[in-house]
């Protein structure tokens, strides 16, 4: 005779008892376990948890070994192997990826920071080019306002702008000063305002200290007299003559380019007011009509 526990009943043989146990709804065995569940779902459970098995609890599919559970799941599912967690979409995955493992889950990188993260997602590799430079002659497309002010300040440019002419075509264009400092800024005969004089600074032989040709402005030191007269003709000791609109952040910037990457970083949130996103989506559209 072969006696049942749970459901205390007496069987004529263990066969008998076995073949209960198979056909009941009261018996969940684990048979690679030697264990007895009273329902479906504490069975499933414990194959989702136990070591045991290589289990996928969406498709109710055991695997021999947990490397080919895992390519499966990789395969099917929006599933996170770091995390072993699974996600209803696949837009919830990369949300996952990249607030929890600053991971690119189109490319499979991880990156080092969020911020290394975010320019790898602003890149050419995940947008499009849909800023086309308006400078005559030039064919070139960028995937931001930022990338494509930073060109036009580059004076590589075919039409001939540099960061001067666009300094000044921004200040006159800001008529509110939203973006730009007025205090950095200068009267312009008509009244209005524009951007402080440029004065070019070149460095001499004089430069040399002994080791090094030296900054008078900044005290920076280089190894060749180029490279100081290049760092002279950059924006670096130029007036910050732009300004984040936010009202608790205020940081400023010398060129155009850093401002339109401040307010995409979103570092300071700047770029979640309609006002700004307003702003600066009107600074593109008049860059875009520039006649050069």
């Amino acid at each position: 005779m072969a006696y049942c526990d749970r459901c205390m009943r007496w069987f004529p043989h263990n066969r008998a008892l076995e073949q209960h146990v198979e056909d009941s709804n009261f018996h969940w065995p684990c048979d690679d376990c030697d264990l007895d569940f009273k329902s479906y779902d504490s069975r499933k459970q414990h194959y989702i948890q136990s070591r045991n098995h290589h289990y996928c609890r969406e498709c109710d599919r055991h695997f021999s070994f947990e490397e080919g559970r895992r390519t499966h799941m990789n395969a099917k599912h929006f599933y996170c192997e770091n995390d072993d967690t699974l996600f209803n979409s696949y837009e919830g995955l990369q949300q996952h990826d990249r607030e929890a493992h600053n991971y690119c889950t189109d490319c499979k990188r991880s990156f080092q920071n969020a911020t290394n993260l975010w320019h790898h997602l602003n890149s050419k590799l995940h947008k499009l080019s849909s800023y086309s430079c308006p400078g005559s002659g030039c064919t070139r497309s960028f995937i931001s306002a930022a990338a494509l002010a930073l060109h036009l300040e580059s004076g590589t440019c075919p039409s001939g702008m540099t960061r001067i002419k666009l300094d000044r075509f921004t200040v006159r264009i800001d008529e509110k000063n939203y973006i730009t400092n007025p205090r950095r800024l200068i009267t312009g005969p008509d009244g209005g305002y524009q951007p402080p004089p440029t004065s070019r600074t070149w460095a001499t032989d004089r430069s040399w200290n002994g080791w090094a040709y030296e900054c008078f402005l900044c005290n920076n030191t280089y190894r060749a007299l180029s490279a100081l007269n290049q760092h002279l003709q950059s924006p670096r000791h130029q007036e910050k003559i732009y300004r984040c609109p936010k009202q608790d952040c205020r940081t400023e910037f010398v060129t155009l380019s850093g401002l339109c990457q401040h307010v995409e970083g979103g570092s300071c949130g700047v770029r979640m007011f309609q006002q700004v996103r307003d702003v600066m989506d009107k600074l593109t559209r008049r860059i875009n009509v520039i006649t050069i």
